[in-house]
């Protein structure tokens, strides 16, 4: 049998479903699927940034598209949303795991150790795991009784390995002093640790399920945190937002028939050091 390996990536007439949709590389996600011809139904908080954003990613690919206003930390609203979803775009078979939060109080979320506090990191787990958990359960579960599907979770080379503290000093996000939260790291490990259970869970149901983990994307750091992060990694530099896009079509798509609870680090080489 001759096989079209080009036609393996064509996402037409799928129905996409991607939380975090508004963010840095929530809308590249979402660019991404709708110019391989999904159809895509972005999920945010604001409502008018998820209308707005699905109002120009349908003129600009000819795709149908639509915003969703949505707290995943809440089961009834994700699952309220996802019956939204499948009567306004027809069933889906593709979702993006990909929202997460720095918390309501940023100064909180970029505390010490010593005096983070066990409320902000219980808010941080409730979108970053927790929700994860929750989408996952509501589409991932539609998706098994439906007989097919393809998710990605994204979660971040943290999730693989600890920070080096010594590229902190010094370093700024956006005009404010950063660092990386424990929390975030353990959360974004539990992603990894999800995504291989529920892949065993749902593989005789038709439902691939992997994780992308991203290395660090340019976003508004300082030149120091730019320069002393490049230093890290062997090809030298920061990644760009576009930069993880190739490997989420990919895992989407029938391209990844054979893929499955596998975790692909999108990191500029870092985690081989």
């Amino acid at each position: 049998m001759t096989t079209s390996f080009k036609t393996l990536y064509d996402l037409t007439g799928r129905t996409a479903v991607i939380t975090g949709g508004c963010g840095i590389l929530g809308s590249r996600f979402a660019d991404g699927l709708a110019e391989f011809g999904a159809n895509v139904a972005i999920i945010d908080l604001d409502h008018k940034a998820t209308e707005t954003a699905a109002s120009e990613l349908s003129a600009r690919h000819s795709i149908r598209a639509k915003g969703y206003a949505c707290d995943i930390t809440q089961p009834d609203a994700v699952r309220e949303v996802a019956k939204a979803v499948e009567t306004d775009l027809g069933p889906f078979s593709i979702l993006l795991n990909n929202a997460a939060s720095k918390t309501r109080d940023i100064d909180a979320f970029f505390a010490p150790i010593a005096t983070f506090s066990l409320e902000t990191w219980r808010e941080a787990m409730a979108v970053n795991l927790d929700g994860m958990f929750t989408v996952a359960q509501v589409f991932g579960g539609r998706m098994a009784e439906l007989g097919y599907g393809a998710i990605v979770q994204t979660a971040s080379i943290y999730g693989l390995m600890a920070p080096d503290q010594r590229i902190y000093e010094g370093s700024e996000y956006l005009g404010r002093a950063i660092n990386t939260p424990a929390v975030y790291t353990a959360s974004k490990a539990g992603v990894i640790g999800l995504t291989k259970h529920l892949a065993t869970y749902w593989a005789a149901k038709g439902v691939r399920v992997n994780t992308l983990t991203p290395g660090g994307v340019e976003s508004g750091q300082n030149e120091t945190f730019k320069q002393r992060y490049g230093a890290r990694i062997p090809l030298g530099r920061m990644a760009r937002a576009d930069e993880m896009v190739g490997a989420m079509l990919f895992l989407v798509s029938d391209a990844a028939s054979y893929v499955t609870g596998q975790n692909i680090a999108v990191d500029g080489g870092l985690s081989a050091w």
